[in-house]
């Protein structure tokens, strides 16, 4: 079942360097990106994607590498950070822009926050939704609430178990995560679901998004090194703040290294912040990209 104004997205593919990247595509004006988190995919964006439209922005949401209809390369090596980073970097350029604003949700917000710290150039702006800041995220640091609210990391080290584990019976356990994650009874209807176990059962699909977990504790140090940097654009945090997987110091902002940042904390939301609050989210992402940067 179509989405709402879904007639709209244009679907495309975009050769952004070693992989290429399936994306919707929609509105015309400055550019937007939008990078989904796990277990999602572009459509984790469609509340977003008309709206953001309708406020003159040109927004693409690719599928990131692994997911979907994107390709999958093979190895856990290939889902490090400076690949992810580097593969919105060339989307950007493949767009044929110098500088993009960037939203990112979970996953997608980590690789937004490094595509910020390794392509500055390229970021205009930075909106985080439900992710974890890199200062965070630094060797050491996290707390001991967090490290328990993170046990499905440790858990999808295992090799095989977790994709047997999601996909069994039509993927019942990944449809039921979703479901149980979000606050709005409405944010996950039966044709959402359906769209997601589609996505999923796409082949590699499933394996290819573990890997990004997997390949956390094999570059971590390099790619946290990365947090004692500034990231001198203007920067917005949006926090829901019933998360189970994140808690909510995670979304804090360090000034010393976000001099330009804010946090926008949402009481009724979850970590699906963009369905749960998706009204004030899009009054949130709109007001900041319209605002000119000095």
């Amino acid at each position: 079942m179509p989405f709402p104004g879904e007639e709209r997205w244009v679907h495309r593919t975009f050769d952004v360097g070693d992989v290429r990247l399936h994306a919707v595509e929609t509105g015309e004006g400055p550019l937007v990106v939008l990078l989904h988190g796990f277990p999602d995919f572009w459509y984790g964006w469609r509340w977003q994607l008309n709206a953001l439209a309708a406020a003159g922005f040109r927004v693409v949401a690719p599928d990131m590498r692994g997911y979907n209809l994107s390709e999958k390369p093979a190895g856990i090596w290939a889902y490090r950070l400076d690949r992810l980073a580097a593969d919105v970097a060339g989307l950007v350029k493949a767009c044929g822009v110098d500088r993009a604003r960037l939203v990112g949700h979970d996953w997608g917000g980590v690789v937004a926050w490094h595509t910020a710290l390794r392509h500055a150039g390229l970021v205009d702006r930075l909106a985080v939704l439900n992710a974890p800041t890199p200062a965070s995220l630094r060797p050491g640091t996290l707390p001991l609430g967090q490290l328990l609210r993170s046990w499905h990391v440790y858990a999808f080290q295992l090799p095989g178990l977790p994709e047997a584990a999601l996909s069994f019976n039509d993927f019942a356990l990944l449809r039921m995560a979703l479901a149980g994650d979000v606050k709005r009874r409405d944010a996950f209807t039966r044709a959402d679901l359906d769209r997601y176990a589609a996505a999923f059962a796409e082949p590699g699909a499933l394996s290819a998004a573990l890997d990004y977990y997997r390949a956390l504790p094999w570059f971590a140090a390099a790619d946290m090194a990365l947090a004692a940097k500034r990231i001198e654009r203007p920067v917005m945090v949006v926090w829901g703040e019933q998360d189970p997987h994140l808690a909510p110091v995670m979304g804090d902002l360090d000034p010393t290294r976000v001099p330009r940042g804010r946090v926008e904390r949402i009481a009724e939301a979850g970590h699906w912040v963009q369905l749960d609050a998706r009204e004030r989210v899009n009054e949130l992402l709109i007001d900041f990209m319209q605002k000119p940067v000095g």
